[in-house]
């Protein structure tokens, strides 16, 4: 990429040659992408690729170890954050970086405020967010608290606050893996209306279908080089698959297990109820079945399986586990009785970021690993070695802390931590949240794989054919019940998104239990 390419009016920013390494990786290597002005550019790769990293560079949460960042066609070297946001850069990440206790305008204005001698000008405040509520078009109240928003409208916080201070240019890094399918056709509405108004965006996203849906542009990152780029109308899924992973994709979802394969009966849940949340939900899980658990967020599907695991408390209802009735009330007694809960957020319920691959493994299951109260450290090591081996768990170190990995492999670091004494039960919410198509094979195979062994699992995703490809058995949840129930090769799209809408054929409401 020319010098004169990088001074062209259209080239918002550029990065050039840019190499980073981190210990034991080479993030990027080389790398060079132009992004236009106005546009959308979309950067994809399998996790650990160097998308983030590239997109972090970018905005100025880290430094290059080479290379040059071009804003406006002059080079910059950015010292941080705000030195970035002061040059019109900002960053919004995946977890949203808001006061949750605080109103919308509070945090739009939060180290902007307007003052008079010191004092808040409330009036000149208001009329300043009242203009940037015009402008943007997201129509969110002043005086909303934040903690009430739906997820996709806190990115709408985050995009005006960074408009609030002048930014023109926005890297979005996996701002939508934590949202349903719903919210995330509002943030997709919301990056489109930031283009429409002149901003630029960098769109980095695990999810094909998202950046092929809103980019101008794409770029492919692998092994932290770049190995494709162009226009994104010239692109389509498995062309972007086969750059990410270097070869022609394999089928999405491996082959399912039928019902005429099936075991015993696992786990038995009756009448399971929790005011307000779960009402009188009923099902069966036998040896060796893939059971999905599909509808919209906030039908009761994670509060089914918290409930099964014991990490909440419900108000009636039974759950059997291998013949016995599980009668404790807290996620020990559960997972004493071979139940197991992958949890729909690693970083938050699921993982200690700053320990060690060995020490989130090991422990839910210190009493096997130790001896008189004693950890044998060489034993756990020795056990947890051979454990993420057989997952792929891909690491510079077993003493690593598990912030140091991708999103793929803390995800099957995760499945190690449930899977180093074999369970009976295993409930896997929202597995591949937040993983690229490529390791997300890797999971399937996985979980496709358990369930071989005579293991059952309970699946529950807001991604509906995600849990079409892998279920031999779909139930569908609306407002706390189960209103579907059906046989996962006789399931379709539309047949599980009327039944989690509650809209019949006629595109009326129903309100009818199918079995």
């Amino acid at each position: 990429m020319t010098s004169t390419a990088i001074a062209e009016p259209e080239t918002h920013l550029a990065a050039i040659q840019v190499t980073k390494t981190f210990p034991g990786t080479q993030a990027l290597r080389d790398v060079s992408v132009r992004v236009s002005r106005g546009s959308i550019h979309g950067l994809v790769g399998e996790n650990g690729a160097g998308k983030s990293t590239l997109g972090r560079i970018m905005a100025g949460a880290a430094a290059p170890d080479a290379g040059t960042i071009w804003l406006n066609g002059h080079p910059v070297r950015f010292t941080g954050l705000r030195d970035a946001l002061q040059q019109g850069v900002a960053l919004i990440g995946q977890e949203p970086s808001v006061v949750m206790a605080r109103s919308v305008e509070f945090n739009v204005f939060l180290g902007a405020e307007s003052t008079t001698w010191g004092v808040l000008n409330a009036r000149e405040l208001r009329a300043r967010y009242r203009e940037l509520s015009d402008f943007t078009g997201f129509g969110l109240r002043p005086e909303a608290i934040v903690s009430s928003l739906r997820p996709a409208d806190l990115q709408k916080v985050q995009a005006m606050r960074a408009l609030a201070r002048k930014a023109s240019f926005i890297v979005m890094d996996e701002a939508s893996a934590s949202l349903g399918s719903s919210e995330v056709e509002r943030l997709l509405s919301t990056v489109r209306r930031l283009r429409d108004l002149g901003t630029t965006i960098v769109y980095i996203s695990h999810s094909l279908r998202e950046v092929l849906a809103i980019a101008d542009h794409v770029t492919v990152l692998r092994d932290g080089e770049v190995v494709r780029e162009g226009r994104a109308a010239d692109e389509t899924p498995d062309s972007l698959l086969t750059a990410m992973l270097g070869q022609a994709p394999q089928a999405t979802y491996p082959a399912r297990t039928g019902t005429n394969t099936l075991g015993e009966s696992v786990c038995s849940v009756e009448h399971l109820t929790r005011p307000g949340l779960i009402h009188d939900v009923t099902f069966e899980i036998r040896a060796g079945e893939i059971l999905g658990l599909a509808g919209l967020v906030g039908s009761g599907r994670s509060e089914v399986a918290r409930a099964i695991f014991r990490a909440d408390r419900v108000r009636s209802g039974t759950v059997v586990v291998a013949g016995r009735r599980l009668t404790g009330s807290s996620p020990r007694d559960a997972i004493r009785a071979g139940v197991s809960l992958i949890p729909e957020s690693r970083k938050t319920l699921g993982l200690i970021l700053d320990q060690s691959i060995v020490q989130n493994v090991t422990l839910p299951h210190l009493r096997s690993v130790a001896r008189m109260g004693i950890v044998r450290r060489r034993f756990e090591t020795r056990h947890v070695r051979q454990l993420v081996e057989r997952l792929g768990v891909r690491h510079s170190g077993l003493a690593r802390p598990v912030r140091t990995l991708s999103g793929g492999n803390q995800q099957r670091t995760l499945f190690a931590k449930w899977l180093f004494r074999s369970p009976r039960l295993l409930i896997a919410d929202e597995p591949t949240r937040g993983v690229d198509l490529g390791a997300r094979r890797a999971i399937y195979d996985l979980i496709v794989g358990l369930a071989a062994t005579g293991m059952a699992v309970l699946l529950i995703s807001s991604d509906t054919e995600e849990v079409l490809g892998l279920a031999s058995r779909v139930l569908v949840m609306r407002e706390g019940r189960v209103v579907l129930e059906v046989a996962g090769d006789r399931a379709t799209e539309e047949v599980v998104l009327r039944a989690a809408l509650g809209v019949d054929s006629t595109g009326g409401d129903t309100h009818e239990d199918v079995a």
